[in-house]
């Protein structure tokens, strides 16, 4: 991948939702995402700056499906998030080897 992707949850829990950011190579995004314990996932408010870049084929894919992404799967250093069309986003843990 040439764009460096990722996103960070890593950031304040405040009333059961924890406060994310993304940056898919151009644009800086922030997010709410609130985990359930029954795997369902509900990502709130997707912001992002509005700089126009070369390539932005894949942030423009990430903002359409991020939000309507509704269930969670953590396997290991892997969390997948899917929506209930059968699409799905992938990511590993930065500190994983």
């Amino acid at each position: 991948m040439k764009n460096k992707a990722e996103i960070n949850l890593t950031g304040k829990q405040e009333e059961g939702k924890i406060r994310g950011g993304a940056y898919m190579g151009c644009n800086s995004m922030s997010f709410s995402a609130e985990f359930k314990n029954n795997g369902n996932v509900k990502i709130l408010a997707l912001l992002s700056t509005m700089k126009a870049c070369q390539n932005m084929e894949l942030e423009n894919e990430f903002q359409k499906k991020f939000e309507h992404m509704t269930k969670y799967k953590v396997e290991g250093h892997f969390l997948t998030l899917s929506d209930d069309k059968g699409n799905s986003m992938k990511f590993v843990a930065s500190d994983w080897d």
